[in-house]
């Protein structure tokens, strides 16, 4: 398989960023470095959640509760990013579907939000890293494909949203997480926004709070694409597949 080596031209006007993930702790593993960067940078970031991650956990934590505590963790995770705007749309963990209800809650985050960017899943399956292609993380990259394209632009799609006073905005680029490694056409230098990174997954108790090797899991997962990259020793990045739209 021949791997990417070449960074395609991404853009600079980008002023907000809407993150669209199946599960609290999705963007944080996939893309907290990034996030990290984009704040710094004066970008608004805002988290649209399609589920509260309740058949998640490691522990014997009560599934009723596990909703209500998994929020709070994304919460406090986004925080350490410099993110306040979060949203959970409620969906069940486990059982997500690109369905034209899915389609149509993302579409109103972003007429809500208006971002010029979209961060989310890829909606195809990366087979040397199946843990990252869980369905539900597929699905969500579907709904959120069509929701950018076409849904939230056009203003005769979910004619509920106008009823909202919502209306139709059109994103110009979207940025995929765990794509297929063919795929990958630009990293992010995340060398100085790793410990906020690994900050943010922390927060997530539930998920993370049994790996005593988290920090040095990241920083083996995030050189990969750096030594690739040529970005040099002791450097680290995430991946993404870059698509823009007109």
């Amino acid at each position: 398989m021949s791997l990417p080596t070449r960074q395609v031209r991404v853009r600079e006007d980008v002023q907000r960023a809407l993150v669209v993930t199946a599960h609290p702790d999705d963007v944080d593993f996939g893309a907290g470095g990034t996030v990290a960067t984009w704040t710094a940078a004066g970008i608004e970031v805002a988290y649209c959640i399609c589920t509260s991650g309740d058949a998640g956990g490691f522990d014997d934590t009560p599934r009723a509760e596990m909703a209500p505590l998994r929020e709070a963790e994304q919460r406090k995770a986004a925080a350490e990013l410099g993110v306040k705007d979060v949203v959970f749309l409620g969906y069940p963990d486990g059982r997500l579907t690109p369905s034209i209800e899915l389609r149509r809650d993302i579409s109103r985050e972003i007429r809500r939000f208006r971002p010029d960017r979209v961060l989310t899943q890829s909606p195809e399956i990366w087979w040397r890293r199946l843990g990252a292609s869980h369905p539900d993380h597929r699905a969500t990259g579907e709904a959120a494909l069509a929701a950018v394209y076409p849904d939230a632009r056009n203003p005769f799609a979910h004619p509920e949203l106008l009823a909202e006073g919502l209306e139709a905005w059109t994103v110009r680029e979207m940025w995929l997480m765990a794509p297929p490694e063919e795929r990958v056409d630009h990293i992010v230098d995340i060398t100085d926004t790793l410990d906020r990174k690994v900050a943010a997954l922390r927060a997530h108790v539930s998920q993370t709070g049994h790996m005593d090797d988290l920090e040095s899991r990241l920083r083996q997962w995030s050189s990969y694409w750096a030594r690739h990259f040529e970005l040099g020793e002791e450097r680290y990045a995430e991946a993404f597949q870059i698509v823009a739209i007109g």
